[in-house]
């Protein structure tokens, strides 16, 4: 029979060990509810965008950790057009990875079916984590879409016991499911809201959407004090290919002159497509001289050389350009009539180089 002393002391070990595990599941109710709340903020997350924002520095703060990236495979930059037709670039995340091929990455990606927790290595990792300093180790959490890896989070840290193999994964595992769900789930968005900009004729922009993006650009251009151009483009004597040739023919006319304008402009310019035989272009943080050279790039490239049409013949096609620009005022507060103006303005430049010849580039005076 066991003694008072005994019993006291087993009771009293037991009530050490209750306390422990309860400590231990309130410890991990609070994991899980931190857990919940970042799965919560990445579903709410409206757009790619703020989705992106949501899983690079939501996760970071929330993790507090010094750094936290997002690899996505984007072979053929799907993902790099949707942000830029949503009005941010790839390049103005900086802690977004956009990768052509996954292969090379990480050593991890050959097999990354669950998540990854161990030591950082700069000859493994240096790609997942972009000039982050002083890492000690890491988690590579997988996104997938049907089985398939298409990229991944990464938390890193300057703890060495932060992440390691011994530590349970149940909750970034679960994480990693959510974040998947919700890239497929803004890409598809993006580009259902993208099919309603796009012209089905050439598949460039349409009118609906520069009107969105004249906006956005020109808070930019008021926000950075900078110059906003906008370039109109006319095909010469159009009527005359679609009466000759027929519609079929002008069609073939309008992709090819889209696909010559498209091979001058920068990544960071706005082409659309005005309406009927009319483009439009706008140049960010770029002033008239500037827009000026580009114009006439993309003239001489029109006319450099003849377009083969369906039936063999071959045409040589030309432009008028007017240009107009402007610089915000910091009390504009109607950019859409603003908007409205710059697109008058470089019409009236695009009437003016027809009426003088046409296949040629005129500037528009700034307004008084």
């Amino acid at each position: 029979m066991q003694s008072a002393d005994d019993l006291m002391a087993r009771n009293a070990a037991l009530e050490l060990k209750l306390a422990a595990l309860t400590e231990e599941a309130a410890n991990n109710e609070k994991k899980l509810r931190r857990s919940l709340q970042r799965e919560l903020r990445l579903l709410k997350a409206e757009d790619l965008p703020t989705l992106i924002r949501e899983m690079t520095d939501g996760l970071r703060t929330s993790y507090n950790l010094p750094y936290v990236s997002v690899v996505l495979s984007d072979p053929d930059h799907d993902i790099r057009h949707l942000l830029l037709a949503a009005g941010t670039p790839a390049e103005e995340f900086q802690y977004l990875v956009m990768a052509g091929s996954l292969a090379g990455i990480a050593p991890q990606y050959v097999a990354l079916r669950k998540p990854w927790l161990g030591a950082y290595a700069a000859c493994d990792h240096q790609l997942l984590f972009p000039a982050a300093k002083g890492l000690a180790s890491i988690a590579i959490i997988p996104l997938t879409h049907r089985q398939q890896l298409i990229g991944s989070i990464n938390l890193g840290s300057q703890d060495a016991s932060r992440f390691t193999d011994r530590h349970a994964a149940d909750f970034l595992a679960h994480l990693g499911v959510i974040a998947s769900f919700c890239v497929e789930n803004a890409l598809n968005r993006a580009r259902l809201l993208r099919s309603g900009f796009t012209d089905a004729l050439t598949g460039w922009n349409n009118r609906r959407y520069l009107q969105v993006r004249m906006n956005e650009e020109l808070a930019r251009a008021q926000r950075d004090n900078s110059r906003l151009v906008c370039l109109m483009l006319d095909v010469d004597r159009f009527k005359r290919v679609n009466d000759t040739w027929g519609h079929a023919t002008g069609d073939a006319v309008l992709r090819e002159v889209a696909s010559r304008i498209e091979s001058q402009v920068r990544g960071s310019d706005v082409a659309a497509r005005y309406g009927g035989e009319e483009f439009v272009v706008l140049l960010p943080n770029t002033d008239d001289i500037a827009g000026e050279k580009l114009a006439e790039r993309i003239r001489s490239t029109i006319a450099a050389a003849p377009i083969d049409l369906p039936n063999g013949e071959r045409i040589t096609i030309t432009v008028s350009i007017g240009i107009a620009g402007v610089i915000p005022d910091a009390g504009t507060g109607d950019l859409k009539t603003l908007g409205e103006s710059l697109i008058a303005r470089a019409d009236v430049a695009l009437y003016r180089a027809k009426s003088a010849g046409r296949d040629r580039v005129q500037v528009a005076a700034d307004e008084p």
